[in-house]
């Protein structure tokens, strides 16, 4: 699949972006207002969202009321409210996806309760941080994508890709797609905004972790569109296959992550330079692409509690196993505990006619093993 289509933009939605974008413009910005996180929303209910009768609380819009959200992002909120209970899914599976991907490192993408979602760890431009802005931004990009084919926003419908060049040429290229492309534009503006309403000095600390983000949310959007494929479908009497009609899919997004996990075990350390650009730190790796993530710092070892990392104290660990998820690694060297755990699940399961399924409970005893 080309990216040419991303050129090819729909004229009511970037209007209304426009007018979105000039208006935080006149808006003085307080910088106290980052440290929150848009991916809040994914830590957040979407009951509200479903209920246009509530978007208004008091006299104050409901996206007002949104902790972590840019004054970029609260004035998109304002225009597109229906979009946000799409946008909070999309944040919200981005999460589950990195707590997946991470769930035997001793990082493993721990939320805490509050509007900075991963807390203090995203302050450091570390692969990690790369990490969850890239798996954050796909997440948006799939959930809205997919919201735009199912008819639940009011500014897009099915996809208006192209047909592929190396399609069969008896095959209908039709159906309803996911709309990649809408969601794609609307996630870069949304995500995005928050970054580029920044203003440092160049060559700044802080504008090379402002472009390193801008750069991970894109790898994320991209690694979306990387998956994306052409699904086929037959039509005909008794399985005939007389007509084949196909159309645009999103993949699961398991593959997504699979796939940012693996750009985010090749990450390069970049550094900015005098003229404001990213560049490779270190001459002898080569320059990332856009689908590559990026980082600035080294990440911390994650063994013990400090106040960037809760620590791997009181995690299971597998005894058996030499890799991440052992008890070696995942505790740092310090030793486990262990402990025999009595557990019940259901067998002997019987399926009677008809129709219900008939199970026992079994007891048994495991060794689990914590860290010290």
């Amino acid at each position: 699949m080309t990216m040419s289509w991303l050129l090819h933009c729909e004229l009511r939605w970037w209007l209304r972006l426009l007018i979105a974008l000039l208006a935080t413009i006149v808006l003085p910005v307080s910088h106290s207002r980052f440290v929150g996180s848009w991916m809040n929303l994914g830590l957040q209910g979407f009951e509200v969202w479903r209920n246009p009768q509530i978007y208004l609380i008091g006299a104050q819009p409901l996206c007002t009321q949104i902790q972590g959200l840019s004054p970029g992002q609260t004035k998109l909120c304002q225009l597109y409210q229906d979009h946000m209970g799409t946008v909070g899914r999309g944040a919200r599976t981005g999460i589950h996806e990195c707590q997946w991907q991470f769930r035997h490192r001793r990082w493993n993408c721990s939320t805490v309760d509050d509007s900075t979602v991963f807390g203090p760890v995203l302050k450091i431009p570390s692969r990690e941080a790369g990490f969850a802005h890239a798996i954050a931004s796909a997440g948006v990009v799939h959930s809205v994508s997919r919201a735009c084919r199912d008819g639940r926003l009011s500014t897009c419908g099915c996809s208006r890709a192209r047909r592929p060049k190396d399609l069969n040429k008896e095959w209908i290229w039709g159906g309803c797609g996911d709309n990649i492309e809408y969601g794609y534009k609307f996630t870069q503006g949304f995500v995005d905004v928050r970054e580029r309403e920044k203003n440092f000095k160049r060559g700044s600390s802080e504008q090379g972790r402002q472009l390193m983000n801008l750069h991970n949310n894109e790898a994320g959007r991209r690694a979306v569109i990387r998956k994306t494929r052409v699904t086929c479908k037959c039509h005909g009497v008794s399985g005939s296959c007389s007509l084949i009609t196909c159309w645009q899919q999103l993949a699961p997004f398991r593959e997504t992550g699979d796939f940012l996990k693996e750009k985010y075990d090749g990450a390069t350390e970049v550094k900015i330079n005098r003229r404001g650009k990213l560049q490779v730190k270190f001459a002898q790796f080569n320059v990332p692409t856009a689908e590559d993530l990026v980082y600035l710092e080294d990440s911390p070892d994650y063994c013990t509690r400090s106040n960037v990392s809760l620590g791997t104290t009181g995690r299971y660990c597998n005894k058996t196993s030499l890799g991440m998820d052992g008890c070696g690694l995942l505790c740092c060297g310090r030793g486990y505990n262990s402990q025999k755990v009595t557990l019940q699940e259901r067998c002997h399961c019987k399926f009677h006619w008809c129709c219900y399924v008939e199970c026992k409970v079994c007891t048994k005893v495991v060794d689990m093993h914590t860290c010290k």
